[in-house]
């Protein structure tokens, strides 16, 4: 059976990881084809090495890491070393990490900032299922300006076949 990671942050002011196991628990072959596992972890910058402990001790085959970074400018920069992590995790494994973050001074408004976590936690893990299992999907919407957290800004150009 495969096995699709979910990493997701105590910091974070929205449960993402409990939005993106939902949205895997939707896709079709939950159970089995595929099982899901989760961890926790303290703060974003924690994310790269939990995703690559999933990767090589329990045999993932994706993950998709969810993080919130603050307003202040020093989590701007943490977010960023955070997402270096991320980075080098994928390389050293070769294998996918989902980088799911929503920034804090993305919305001011509470509740628009939790749609925001919504909307990008479930189409990431959605588009971890199509990753694995049918990548047909992502190759139609290439070039369709698809956005994960708000609506898609659409293509600049028509498409050519």
């Amino acid at each position: 059976m495969d096995r699709i990671g979910v990493v997701d942050t105590m910091f974070a002011r929205h449960d993402m990881g409990a939005e993106a196991i939902d949205e895997l628990k939707q896709c079709p072959g939950h159970g089995q084809r595929f099982e899901i596992l989760h961890r926790t972890v303290p703060g974003f910058k924690d994310l790269g090495v939990e995703c690559k402990r999933l990767i090589e001790e329990d045999d993932c085959d994706i993950v998709v890491a969810l993080g919130m970074p603050g307003k202040a400018a020093i989590d701007q920069v943490c977010a960023h070393e955070a997402s270096q992590g991320i980075m080098l995790a994928q390389l050293l494994t070769n294998t996918h990490i989902l980088e799911v973050f929503v920034h804090e001074n993305e919305e001011e408004d509470p509740e628009r900032l939790a749609a925001v976590c919504v909307d990008r936690a479930r189409k990431h893990a959605r588009n971890a299922y199509w990753m694995l299992y049918e990548p047909e999907q992502l190759s139609r919407r290439a070039g369709q300006g698809v956005r994960q957290g708000y609506g898609d800004a659409g293509p600049i150009s028509p498409r050519r076949h």
